[in-house]
Parts: structure tokens; C-alpha cells; sequence
């Protein structure tokens, strides 16, 4: 969920900022629907409006069986959301995680900037030119990758009093939503897990401000126009701030039955459909009868 909001995040800006062209059209409008429901925490309406009806429902059966979690698979490190809520929502998380920071990042400043400088750098190589993504998320990903070693720099990170009430904050933000782990979010199904994990977004989007990368006034900001328009395939160009740098990009669109959808978003979860269970059955279909294994004579007849 966290790299559904950073791709349309952003810093404040001063005056409001001027409309691309295009910005009216139906393509451009279905972006920044989903911007705004990010903004609002409401990633019920975000999974809803990302993909048709059908493929949604798909997904949330497919969740229920416990092969995929879309649209949390949007993410970088998808499966550490899991472990993390468990380790946030754990008794006494709160004492043992101070503990860590202090033996591994309080006041280390400098050596936390050259380790988030020296990411940046490996991360941008990475998306460039490794990693199963398309043109468009290679182009944009390696801006946002950029944008936020950057702000890196300058962040706090090992500043002790920031880092408590984070703690704090994201450590009752996780008992909130019941979800304590991968199996909460097992049991709770696609639906539930994200309508108790919206207000979680919110509390680490704040926490994030109080580091200098304010997330939801960059979703205010965000800025969409129409590059092109050819029958059922659209481009729109997406235009917002990030830490200080201005990400500017391209994505695709196709259109299905009447609506617009990021065309990205529509691959993934074809290929996410398309993975077969674990024991091998397509979805629906009973196991085939146990058979006895022949026996004696009779086998060869």
C-alpha cells in the first residue's frame, strides 16, 4: 500500500497549481479518482475503482484462498506487511523497538544518510534495468527512488524524540486494526484487511510528515492531463512534487466496459489470475478422486 501512495505523493506547494491539458478527460479524471482515494485513506474505493468488477471479485476469492493479497502486491516488500504489523501489534513492541533504534540508528545521522544515500543509488540501477516492470514504472519509479534519497539528506532519521512518538503511534496504529500478522490478514479477507488498514495508512502518512515528506498534500497536488486518446487505449501524464523534486510521467490506460483503468494494473492482475493454486487445481474445481493403486495380477489386464 505504501508504494500506491508514493507514486502519487508529493511535498507542499505554495499556490495551487495550474491544470495540464486534458486534465478534463475521462482518462485523466479515473488517475486522479484514485489519488483521491489514497488521500482519503479509502482503500476499499481504491481496490474497487482500480480494476473492473470482475477481476476484483476474482481477487478477493483468490485472497480468501490465500494466493495473493492484491492490491497490498502493488507494494515493494509486500510480504514484510505481514511481519510488520505483527511486530508493531506485539505487547510491549513499543519498549523493544526503542531499544533497537537506540543500539542501531539514534543520532547516526550521517552514517543513515550515506546507507539511504547508497540505496538510492543501488535502487535506481535496479528498477532501470532489472525487476519485472514495465517502460512507464521503470521511467517513473527511478524519479520517485531519486527524489526520496534526496530527501533522505536531510531527514531526521536518527533524531530519538521523533522516533519514539512514531513508534508509539504506528505500534497502537497496528493493535487498531486487529490484523496482527499474516494470518489477521488471512482470516479478515481482502475487503476487511483493507477497510482496517486505511486508518493505519493514515497514521503512517502523519508520521512521515512529522519527517519531512508529507504525503497527503502532495495527493492534493497531483496533477493529471491527456497525452493521447486512440479508441480504448489513452496516455496521461502525471505531474506532482516529491521531496523537494518534480515527478513528471507517463501511464497507460485501457478502457473497459465503458470505465478507464491503469493499464498496469490490469497486467498484474491478469498475471496474478492466471497463477495456479498451490495444489495445482484451477480455482472452483474439486480435487479428482483418490484412486487405489493397482495390485496383483489384476494391474495388468
Amino acid at each position: 500500500m505504501l508504494v500506491l501512495v508514493l507514486v502519487l505523493a508529493g511535498c507542499r506547494r505554495e499556490s495551487a497549481p495550474a491544470e495540464l491539458p486534458g486534465a478534463a478527460s475521462e482518462p485523466a479524471g479515473a488517475v486522479r479518482q484514485l489519488a483521491g482515494h489514497l488521500q482519503r485513506n479509502d482503500l476499499v474505493a481504491f481496490a474497487r475503482d482500480a480494476l473492473p468488477a470482475e477481476e476484483h471479485a476474482r481477487l478477493a476469492e483468490a485472497w480468501e484462498q490465500d494466493r495473493t493479497r492484491w492490491p497490498l502486491t502493488e507494494l515493494p516488500l509486500d510480504e514484510q506487511l505481514g511481519p510488520l504489523l505483527a511486530t508493531l501489534s506485539a505487547p510491549g513492541s513499543e519498549a523493544t523497538l526503542r531499544r533497537s533504534f537506540e543500539r542501531q540508528m539514534a543520532g547516526q545521522d550521517a552514517a543513515l544518510r550515506e546507507a539511504a544515500r547508497s540505496l538510492a543509488l543501488f535502487g535506481t540501477q535496479y528498477v532501470r534495468h532489472q525487476g519485472d516492470y514495465s517502460d512507464e514504472e521503470r521511467a517513473h519509479y527511478a524519479q520517485i527512488i531519486t527524489a526520496l534519497g534526496s530527501w533522505s539528506a536531510t531527514a531526521p532519521l536518527g533524531d530519538r524524540k521523533l522516533a519514539a512518538a512514531a513508534i508509539d503511534r504506528l505500534a497502537a496504529a497496528a493493535r487498531d486494526t486487529g490484523l496482527d500478522g499474516d494470518p489477521g490478514l488471512d482470516g479478515a479477507g481482502m475487503e476487511d484487511s483493507l477497510r482496517r488498514l486505511g486508518p493505519f495508512a493514515a497514521v503512517v502518512k502523519a508520521v512521515l510528515a512529522g519527517y519531512g515528506l508529507d504525503l497527503d498534500r502532495s495527493l492534493a497536488d497531483l496533477r493529471t492531463g491527456l497525452v493521447e486518446e486512440d479508441g480504448d487505449r489513452a496516455t496521461v501524464r502525471i505531474h506532482y512534487p516529491l521531496a523537494g523534486s518534480e515527478i513528471d510521467t507517463t501511464v497507460s490506460l485501457t478502457r473497459r466496459d465503458g470505465h478507464w483503468y491503469l493499464t498496469d494494473y490490469l497486467e498484474h492482475a491478469a498475471a496474478l489470475l492466471a497463477e495456479p493454486p498451490a495444489d495445482g487445481l484451477l480455482p472452483g474445481l474439486p480435487a479428482p478422486p483418490a484412486t487405489e493403486p493397482p495390485a496383483g495380477p489384476a494391474a495388468a489386464r
